[in-house]
């Protein structure tokens, strides 16, 4: 069976096995276990082979879906399932979550993503599979995809609270380039926004899943409470690293007005000494009848000598009254 829009298609044991297969998924046959078909869902050939091995049309717009929110839901004898993972492909950026659809029942599994969207968790669960350590029921396969995705979704939390301690440091440092520290500081806040944007809803479906779901064992419910309990923790240090990015952002905004009055305050002690010293030398350099010294050859001496005392006398003033 050759099919651009699958990507694999396997038959497991019930043990923790598998391997790939070359007849149709649901095509039962008398012996244990489930099947898996893994689709490209933006391939043209996708909605036809689904058409051909008989999925409901609902389920189809379901699975071949262009943009998705992490949602459950129940659909023709089976579960639905929508749910995002971080990118965590070589080059992309991790708030970039990639998209993955799952319906399931006792019987199958239909996985499906866009065709360059790879998910890195479902690779994970293959390989498992190949290892002969995978799931054993259709359920618990997307509680080991739940648990892939939480985990890569916990090294960038992780990551986003190290990257934050890393800018408060370099606050406290005054080498450091204020514009540099703005933009990290930007980039945090939208990672953090972007990833939030999908977690909190996808909190609330697998909240949903082990509550409702059929073809859950206990065991499968406390595995996706499990998984939802960590997901929850990962919304909140999200919003915690949202909140000290905003306190970050206000202490980064007060270092610039700082440095800007600093800046400004300086020039309005150069501009106090020169401003008087400024005023002689445009009096003096008129050029009009009557200015006193004009015919005297030290005229100028006494001039400078003047003006370079007052200045003294200026800057002994402000240091007296403590102005810098």
């Amino acid at each position: 069976m050759s099919n651009p829009a699958i990507v694999w298609n396997y038959h497991l044991d019930g043990a923790g096995g598998g391997q790939q297969q070359t007849r149709h998924p649901m095509v039962h046959e008398d012996k244990p276990g489930f099947d898996w078909l893994h689709l490209r869902s933006d391939d043209p050939a996708a909605v036809e082979y689904m058409r051909e091995i008989d999925l409901d049309e609902k389920m189809i717009e379901a699975l071949s879906a262009i943009e998705t929110r992490p949602r459950m839901e129940l659909l023709e004898d089976g579960v639905l399932i929508n749910l995002r993972g971080v990118n965590t492909n070589p080059g992309a950026d991790p708030e970039d979550m990639v998209a993955i659809r799952i319906w399931f029942n006792n019987q199958i599994i239909i996985s499906a993503r866009r065709r360059e969207r790879r998910l890195l968790s479902i690779d994970d669960v293959r390989q498992s599979i190949d290892q002969g350590k995978g799931p054993r029921t259709p359920a618990e396969f997307v509680g080991a995809v739940v648990e892939k995705m939480a985990n890569r979704i916990g090294d960038v939390v992780d990551a986003i609270d190290d990257e934050l301690t890393s800018v408060e440091t370099a606050l406290d440092e005054r080498n450091n380039s204020v514009r540099a520290i703005q933009q990290r500081l930007s980039d945090l806040r939208k990672q953090t926004a972007l990833i939030r944007r999908y977690l909190a809803p996808q909190r609330e479906a697998l909240a949903e899943l082990y509550r409702s779901g059929p073809h859950l064992s206990d065991d499968d419910r406390h595995s996706i409470r499990y998984q939802t309990d960590r997901i929850t923790h990962y919304v909140e240090d999200l919003d915690l690293a949202r909140e000290r990015a905003l306190v970050l952002h206000g202490e980064l905004q007060n270092k610039i007005a700082e440095q800007q009055n600093s800046r400004t305050y300086l020039l309005s002690i150069v501009a106090t000494i020169f401003l008087p010293l400024s005023f002689l030398t445009g009096v003096f350099g008129m050029n009009v009848a009557g200015l006193p010294g004009l015919e005297y050859p030290n005229a100028f001496n006494i001039l400078a000598s003047g003006m370079g005392l007052l200045a003294l006398v200026l800057i002994g003033y402000i240091w007296w009254k403590k102005w810098f």
